[in-house]
């Protein structure tokens, strides 16, 4: 038989067509996807605000809310009731921590500690926060900075660069309407060079001081002007709280350390070297803050027999030889501030002026524009 007769099969085989991905599966897997995330987010949501286990989880939030210039989001988690309860709380706590008398006592440095640099910084961190421990080996450097413009608060890198200070910290607290402040108006006493600057405390009788004496020995705790004055107090701030005293901590756990942000405090060893305790805050993926436990714990290792809360937030700012060491975490850029604690090698040279001098506190205007 003729091959060339049979029937040839053709090898050529024909494409299937590819069938192209439906656009509604794809919306399919997306709302899945959607649903999936909406069901955490309602099961997280249901713990947070219905379950005793979360309640720490609920005031930790709050507590953090309260410390920023969105602290009236802390009732949507905690309740309008318990927000103003809360606050009230601590307060009073706050007030207590600074009744017990401090009676440490700090020990002229011997020849060998009078060789130590002035100024030593060295880096901390935690979990979640980093920051900074300045040790100044003898506290009678240290005066409080304030502005020189009436009106206007200071940036204490301007502190530091005007005055011939060598570091500076953050002091105290101010009136910051709307965290709009201008940074002029402290609260409570503002004490430097052994003068009483500003009076501020209206018809309260006492106040939570962080400040120095003539010997340099660390002051902190809540006093009257009359026992201040009795005391020789040079140079203080009013804030609070204190959070150490006579060696021990008053603090009793992260529960109750007042939320994560940027913190300032001011301790002091039992040798008479001062501890400034500054940490970054609200910079996920750097530092995103501390508690008032966190300071305490971070003091106590450093050796503090004494130590106070000072102002923290978008205020805190470490300077040294006129850089700042830290980061700020205002978006402004460094705040004015009323007060800073610098630190200086000719103390006694400084020239720091009363700017509030002859002014009525209740008339200055916490919110008035700076001067230029």
């Amino acid at each position: 038989m003729n091959s060339s007769s049979l029937p040839q099969r053709n090898t050529v085989r024909k494409k299937k067509p590819v069938r192209k991905p439906k656009k509604k599966s794809f919306f399919r897997t997306l709302s899945k996807v959607f649903l999936f995330f909406v069901f955490l987010l309602l099961a997280a949501g249901g713990w947070l605000y219905f379950a005793p286990s979360a309640q720490n989880t609920r005031y930790l939030i709050a507590d953090t809310l309260i410390t920023t210039q969105h602290r009236y989001l802390a009732k949507y988690i905690i309740g309008e009731d318990e927000l103003k309860e809360r606050v009230t709380e601590y307060n009073l706590r706050f007030q207590h921590m600074g009744d017990e008398k401090d009676t440490h006592v700090i020990k002229k440095p011997t020849a060998e500690e009078q060789d130590k640099p002035l100024v030593e910084i060295e880096k901390v961190s935690g979990s979640g926060y980093t920051g900074f421990v300045m040790t100044v080996n003898d506290p009678t450097k240290v005066r409080l900075g304030v502005p020189d413009k009436t009106g206007s608060g200071e940036k204490v890198t301007s502190m530091v660069a005007r005055t011939g200070a060598i570091a500076g910290v953050n002091g105290g607290g101010f009136a910051d309407p709307n965290w709009k402040g201008n940074g002029f108006k402290p609260i409570g006493l503002v004490i430097s060079q052994g003068k009483l600057f500003y009076n501020g405390l209206g018809g309260k009788n006492s106040t939570q001081i962080v400040g120095l004496d003539k010997q340099g020995k660390m002051i902190a705790g809540n006093y009257t002007l009359n026992e201040l004055s009795k005391m020789g107090v040079q140079e203080a701030v009013s804030f609070q709280p204190r959070i150490i005293v006579n060696g021990k901590g008053l603090i009793k756990n992260a529960a109750e350390g007042w939320g994560i942000a940027p913190r300032t405090a001011m301790g002091q060893r039992a040798d008479g070297a001062l501890l400034f305790v500054v940490i970054d805050g609200r910079q996920p993926g750097y530092s995103i803050g501390a508690n008032l436990y966190d300071v305490q714990q971070i003091m106590l290792k450093h050796g503090a027999v004494i130590a106070a809360n000072l102002d923290g937030g978008s205020s805190t700012v470490l300077v040294k030889d006129n850089e700042i060491v830290n980061k700020p975490s205002s978006q402004y850029g460094e705040r004015y501030l009323p007060t800073a604690f610098l630190v200086f090698e000719h103390p006694e040279q400084a020239d720091i002026k009363n700017i509030w001098e002859g002014l009525d506190p209740s008339k200055i205007d916490a919110g008035k524009k700076r001067s230029q």
